[in-house]
């Protein structure tokens, strides 16, 4: 027997091997001990086998309720579910899908009983379930046919099988599923959709067929937006004038540096049409903090990524089509001035991940002590703030040394009033300058880093982090972290009968730029 022909064996009865364990409902880190395999091996042979990327080849999920308990719409920028919720037939079985409490809350806010939801990354169905239980019709397609499968058994429930709660609800339909590109919804009229909630690959992150034609998750970064070009131009069409459109999607990393994935898909949306209405942070729970992770974060200095964006997209009416929004021309001005750190608050260990909650009354000062202390070293940063002026400023003058670790760019002018004053034109000119000016002051492999704040125009969201990510691409900046910090107890601010037309924004960033 040739060695070729030998280890293909030695590989067929491995895989037959790890598919009994999954028939038995063994779990992954128990195979991966018992025969030697990563998790991303397992991954590789039940998709291979079953043409479909999931944790478990048996549906063993029983129906406990119909809804969620206790469920609140949510009112801020943040979202944050512990418990990615297990109500109907929602469960995780199927890789990557996202938690049923997203669809819910998008479908609630942007929609009416009776309207048109539409998926055209289907998986599961997750958005197909919610929308069945909150009375909407849905149209939902997947290139995948073992996908749309898969759908069809999660949706095969009766509404009336379980208590459901009393509510406006009066008549239920049953989701439409078909396999189809998302790239192509030449079977939808145009104008035709009212809500649109979806949830594509991340591009190659996890592959979610056996290398099926058109699976776009087999694509790198550039790859994957060109076609996701298509999918946006699609969307755009067949969604209503002055509707939504919903898009979950997260960042990469490569070579300890993020790639922002979520920001360039929203330029591809923006370049589709859309307006962007909000911008959603959704927290993730699966992040360890301690132990060998922590030791790891510190020693190869980059974060777990802990968060996810949920864009929700507007297409303009027709007659606001290609109307520009106006900022405010006699904004005051802004100045650039150095600050010292006086913080007396002292911390034993560092963030190790991308989200960042700090209790209100001290989250400045953790903030500054975590940036100085994981990216600078002794007394080697400046501290510089943009802040709204009377005065004109021409530029800072930082130290006269050229070995700076950290320059760490607040921005209290975007804080005072939500930054209703400023003209972000204005501010944005004035982070490009100060990055030119404060190069010749950090050695390379020093770091920037720069606080920011997404803005509220009218009805527009200006997408503050977004935009400086488009702006400093030039070849001295390299960007390495992407941090959102929030406040640990303003995560959840429902009032009860206030304006849910527009979420809170409850978060800020941190844009860490590495100098090359």
């Amino acid at each position: 027997m040739s060695e070729n022909r030998y280890n293909n064996l030695i590989g067929e009865k491995l895989e037959e091997a790890i598919l009994r364990e999954k028939e038995l409902g063994t779990s992954d880190l128990e195979i991966g001990k018992k025969y030697g395999v990563t998790y991303r091996y397992i991954e590789k042979v039940v998709t291979k086998n079953k043409g479909i990327n999931v944790s478990e080849i048996k549906n063993r999920h029983k129906i406990k309720s119909l809804f969620p308990k206790n469920f609140t719409l949510e009112t801020t920028s943040i979202w944050s579910f512990k418990q990615r919720g297990d109500w109907a037939t929602h469960n995780g079985a199927y890789r990557g899908n996202y938690s049923p409490y997203i669809p819910r809350n998008i479908i609630l806010r942007y929609s009416e009983p009776g309207e048109t939801v539409l998926d055209c990354f289907c998986g599961g169905g997750t958005t197909a379930i919610e929308a069945k239980l909150l009375g909407r019709k849905c149209l939902a397609c997947d290139i995948n046919e073992q996908a749309i499968a898969l759908a069809e058994e999660n949706l095969n429930f009766g509404i009336n099988t379980l208590p459901f709660p009393d509510n406006e609800i009066k008549e239920f339909f049953e989701p439409e599923l078909r396999v189809g590109d998302a790239r192509d919804l030449s079977w939808l009229e145009s104008n035709s959709i009212d809500l649109i909630c979806t949830h594509p690959p991340y591009a190659n992150i996890i592959q979610y067929t056996n290398n099926k034609e058109g699976d776009l998750s087999f694509l790198d970064v550039e790859e994957f937006l060109q076609e996701m070009a298509e999918v946006a131009a699609e969307n755009f069409r067949v969604l209503k004038p002055g509707r939504q459109c919903a898009v979950l999607i997260g960042d990469m990393r490569r070579k300890k540096h993020v790639i922002p994935l979520a920001f360039k898909l929203i330029n591809v949306y923006l370049a589709a049409g859309f307006r962007l209405r909000e911008l959603i942070i959704k927290r993730q729970h699966n992040c360890k903090t301690t132990g060998f992770w922590y030791e790891s974060s510190i020693k190869n200095n980059f974060l777990l990524l802990a968060h996810e964006y949920l864009p929700v997209f507007e297409k303009p009416e027709e007659r606001e089509a290609g109307k520009t929004l106006k900022v405010q021309e006699e904004a005051p001005g802004l100045i650039i001035n150095r600050e010292r750190l006086e913080s007396t608050i002292k911390i034993n260990q560092l963030e190790t991940t991308t989200v960042w909650l700090f209790p209100r009354d001290k989250k400045e000062e953790l903030t500054d002590k975590n940036i100085i202390k994981r990216y600078s070293s002794g007394d080697k940063f400046e501290i510089v703030k943009i802040d709204a002026s009377d005065k004109k400023s021409n530029g800072i003058k930082l130290r006269a040394k050229k070995d700076l670790e950290l320059v760490w760019v607040k921005s209290p002018a975007l804080n005072l009033d939500d930054g209703k004053g400023v003209n972000p034109q204005d501010y944005l000119e004035r982070l490009q300058s100060l990055s030119f000016e404060i190069q010749p002051s950090l050695r390379s492999g020093g770091y920037l880093a720069i606080e920011t704040r997404d803005l509220r125009r009218e009805q527009h969201l200006i997408p503050m982090a977004k935009l400086i990510v488009d702006l400093l691409r030039d070849e001295a900046w390299w960007l390495k972290e992407i941090i959102v910090v929030t406040e640990a107890d303003g995560q959840k601010k429902f009032v009860q009968g206030g304006n849910l037309d527009f979420l809170d924004i409850m978060h800020s960033y941190i844009l860490v730029y590495e100098r090359k």
